[in-house]
């Protein structure tokens, strides 16, 4: 299953006693596949230096990157779906153009896609309670 995962609640599988670290565990019995593009690497990195450090940055994403189940993928078009924070596109457009299973994200403007009826392409949304439901992660 392809996943692609947002900055905010990847943060708090991070720390030893996270709120997410199911996902850690998850990812690490391989029991998905997580995407990324370059601009996503980026915002984790740039992210994680400000809330941890640059060591804990290059452990995290050498991990995520050097493990069999992670998946490189550039985006070729630009969807623009997110229109309050277009930020938060590169997450979208990656989940769309890798037709990813899920994108999990708690953040509100991606969330709100959701509203939209009939929206093109679909992008299947899911919190990160909804996805450790998933996961079987009690």
């Amino acid at each position: 299953m392809k996943v692609v995962i947002d900055t905010n609640g990847f943060l708090s599988a991070i720390p030893l006693r996270g709120r997410n670290k199911w996902l850690y565990h998850a990812f690490m019995d391989e029991r998905f596949t997580w995407v990324v593009s370059n601009e996503i690497i980026s915002e984790y990195s740039e992210i994680i230096c400000e809330k941890f450090s640059e060591n804990t940055a290059n452990f995290v994403l050498s991990s995520l990157l050097s493990a069999i189940n992670h998946e490189r993928f550039e985006p070729s078009y630009k969807w623009q779906l997110v229109e309050k924070d277009p930020d938060d596109n590169k997450f979208v457009d990656c989940a769309i153009g890798v037709n990813a299973d899920y994108l999990v994200s708690d953040d509100k403007h991606i969330r709100n896609l959701l509203r939209i009826p009939n929206l093109f392409p679909p992008v299947p949304i899911v919190t990160f309670r909804q996805f450790k439901n998933i996961m079987q992660f009690g």
